[in-house]
């Protein structure tokens, strides 16, 4: 496994991180995780070389900690680095956040975390975080050596990215980038921000939530005439690894069959040649004029006040607009059952506060609606 060392310490990370956001699940409408297949994924990728693992206090509805506890708990403290997140929004007083953060530690079975940060970091949580004292305590964690490292995971515009980082206690910085938000979502500006700052930069959502996976066959096209053996996930993984200011690159993987890839690619990694980042602007091009929902499936818009499960409804509405799969579409939206349904959507815009990609969700949900009454015929 490629490594590449910490900013002004010895410390070595796996080029790879192993996200902990999309575990398997027993069954795909709970939380509850798969403990036999997710323990063989950490399994695989801990014997493989990966250590850097990345938790957070929502994360399968608060069970993602627990069990990344437990699944590393035999392995030598030393030996693997643990990131957890320090959820703001739910912090009123310093008081509450310093209970979090000593519950995170429980629930991991861990006495420090080698890397911990600021969640979800915008405009608005910028106030909201330093009103509540959230980042006062954070600084006295890392006094205590309860923290490692301190950094942040942003969802916002460069500018306020400049003023995070102009708070002056960060030693990383986690954004959300891939070939396509390089320049749709200002992924570019935000890593050049980041590296004027000389902050080290994780990447989140590099195969945008298993969408650079999931192309439409246009694209998938090119890219197999290209690299016949390769995932289109391992395209997005090495634009994201080619970046030199990239400290290690995050994976929501889900399967065990994801992990070996993921592992290989970078167990063997090869930054991308000039021929290749004009092959993946193509690809750009042809997604773009998918006309996708840029949804991640991050989740954070829920729960919908009407019960309309949006990500899930994303989800089909992109593979339908990708292969135009029609009898795909029907079963998903049917199976979604009723209540799950885009009809339900009043257009309150409870969702839209909490997007990080900034979705105008109401909008996108009619045209859901409009595609499941053109699809599927009125009993």
């Amino acid at each position: 496994m490629e490594k590449r060392k910490f900013r002004g310490t010895g410390s070595e990370l796996s080029l790879l991180g192993f996200g902990c956001m999309r575990l398997p699940k027993v069954h795909p409408d709970k939380p509850d995780i798969h403990l036999t297949q997710a323990q063989e994924m950490i399994d695989y990728a801990y014997a493989h070389g990966v250590n850097y693992y990345d938790t957070a206090w929502p994360y399968h509805q608060g069970l993602s900690e627990t069990f990344i506890g437990r699944a590393l708990k035999k392995y030598p403290r030393d030996s693997f680095h643990l990131v957890s997140k320090m959820p703001g929004w739910e912090c009123k007083t310093p008081e509450d956040a310093s209970y979090i953060f000593e519950r995170q530690l429980e629930k991991c079975q861990v006495e420090y975390f080698d890397f911990y940060l600021a969640h979800a970091m915008n405009a608005e949580r910028l106030e909201a975080y330093g009103a509540a004292g959230v980042f006062d305590v954070l600084q006295q964690k890392k006094k205590e050596g309860k923290i490692r490292h301190l950094g942040f995971s942003f969802h916002d515009t460069p500018e306020v990215l400049k003023k995070v980082i102009d708070l002056g206690f960060w030693e990383f910085g986690q954004i959300q980038l891939n070939y396509l938000d390089w320049t749709m979502q200002r992924a570019k500006e935000q890593y050049d921000v980041l590296q004027s700052a000389g902050l080290p930069v994780v990447v989140m959502e590099p195969v945008r939530g298993g969408a650079l996976h999931s192309l439409c066959p246009q694209a998938i096209e090119l890219l197999k005439a290209a690299e016949p053996q390769a995932s289109p996930a391992s395209w997005a993984l090495r634009f994201a690894a080619s970046l030199p200011g990239v400290m290690t690159v995050l994976s929501g993987m889900s399967t065990l069959d994801q992990v070996v890839d993921n592992v290989s690619v970078m167990s063997s990694f090869t930054p991308l040649t000039d021929k290749e980042y004009a092959l993946l602007e193509q690809v750009v091009e042809i997604y773009q004029k998918s006309k996708t929902v840029p949804c991640t499936g991050c989740r954070y818009c829920m729960d919908c006040p009407s019960g309309v499960d949006i990500p899930l409804l994303f989800s089909l509405f992109n593979q339908f607009m990708l292969t135009e799969d029609k009898g795909a579409f029907v079963k998903g939206y049917t199976d979604a059952g009723d209540s799950k349904q885009a009809h339900h959507c009043i257009a309150c815009r409870a969702c839209t506060h909490h997007c990080p990609q900034g979705i105008d969700i109401p909008e996108r949900i009619a045209k859901v609606r409009e595609l499941a009454e053109k699809l599927i015929p009125k009993e």
